[in-house]
């Protein structure tokens, strides 16, 4: 966690770095993603046993621990994803409903299958869809955004919402908005980072790592090809975490 992104190498002090058993790569999904899921739904999700949980972009870098630490709280899980692959990865790790958004319409399968709205929605994309999750909300429901990754790509930056009738349907239901920032909860990073690698070594947590292999150029190796990763994710072709290779070889006077 320190500046530096997009180097062969860099130096951060010991006391920003994290200590892991090996140089895995499914590590590296934790670094930010996990943190992210974990430390906000723990301090805004309220999750209770039961409780009915919306993740949009699910199958994504942060959405894949955002349906695993609901599930693993005993709540229902539902993950939008865009595809029939991505729905059956949610599936296997444990989502309840998974919704591809190109076959089925995601505003229709809440309001006829969960009339009563869903208790917390953990929000990436943005646009249409954080609309959807705001009429989507139970009473007293808690919307988390965590980004709006449909706004990243685009000329005029975010997608227009409608804004205008957000004070009137959070107060008709009691419900909430609020936005987390990792850099905000720095504080609590130390002891999530420590329980998500217990979690994963232990084999409780799936950590998703997309080399790219499947991409048209194949895996993605070297810094020259972060372009290309950049550009898969938000064609919304990865799954899970996207990672980097950097060649094994490096040259390096140190």
């Amino acid at each position: 966690m320190a500046p530096g992104s997009f180097a062969d190498y860099t130096v951060v002090p010991a006391s920003v770095a994290t200590a892991v058993p090996s140089a895995k790569p499914e590590y590296l999904t934790l670094l930010v993603s996990g943190t992210t899921a974990y430390i906000s739904l723990k301090e805004l999700g309220e999750l209770s046993e039961g409780g009915r949980v919306l993740v949009t972009a699910a199958a994504g870098g942060t959405g894949q621990f955002a349906v695993q630490l609901a599930k693993k709280a005993k709540c229902h899980v539902i993950g939008t994803c865009s595809s029939d692959e991505k729905a059956a990865f949610l599936k296997s790790v444990g989502c309840d409903r998974p919704i591809n958004y190109h076959a089925e319409h995601v505003g229709a399968v809440l309001r006829q299958e969960y009339p009563e709205g869903v208790d917390v929605v953990y929000e990436s994309v943005g646009g249409a869809m954080f609309d959807l999750a705001v009429d989507a909300l139970a009473t007293k429901g808690r919307l988390i955004v965590i980004g709006f990754v449909s706004g990243y790509q685009t000329p005029t930056g975010l997608s227009p919402v409608k804004a205008g009738a957000l004070p009137a349907k959070l107060l008709k239901k009691s419900a909430s908005a609020r936005g987390f920032l990792l850099n905000h909860y720095l504080s609590e990073y130390r002891a999530a980072m420590d329980h998500l690698l217990k979690m994963y070594t232990s084999g409780e947590l799936v950590c998703e790592v997309d080399l790219g292999d499947l991409s048209a150029e194949g895996r993605f190796t070297g810094l020259e090809s972060v372009f290309r990763a950049v550009d898969y994710m938000y064609m919304r072709k990865n799954t899970g975490k996207i990672v980097v290779e950097l060649p094994h070889a490096v040259n390096s006077k140190l």
